[in-house]
């Protein structure tokens, strides 16, 4: 758990097509962060590895939603994606980082997308 202070979330709501999180904050600050977003850049061990080295480049999530929402305690939730990842842990601090820096930290996605040989969109089996 970070000990980054960050405002306290004032609504959280799923948009209806759950391809986003809406987030709204105690500062006035709110913003839409996309399930894609969420799903490639998840606080898990299945994602984040154990140390910056085991980072995974998740690719094919461009179409990902989010179908479901738990509250973790008071400091966070865990969202659950059509892909069946659940196992990301998103505190306060790291959305709000994630609302705030939302173009930057994609911009940064999309290019290691490039770099790999990557793309956004899932692979179709014939």
């Amino acid at each position: 758990m970070s000990t980054e202070q960050s405002p306290w979330p004032t609504e959280l709501r799923l948009s209806a097509d759950k391809r986003a999180l809406n987030v709204a904050f105690e500062d006035g600050f709110s913003a839409e962060i996309s399930a894609e977003m969420l799903r490639v850049m998840s606080p898990s061990a299945e994602v984040q590895g154990h140390s910056p080295e085991e980072r995974k480049t998740i690719p094919g999530k461009r179409e990902v939603m989010i179908i479901g929402i738990e509250p973790v305690g008071n400091y966070a939730i865990r969202l659950k994606f059509d892909d069946l990842h659940d196992s990301g842990i998103f505190g306060w601090p790291l959305l709000y980082r994630y609302g705030r820096d939302r173009e930057a930290l994609f911009a940064a996605y999309e290019a290691e997308l490039a770099a790999k040989g990557m793309s956004r969109e899932r692979l179709r089996r014939g």
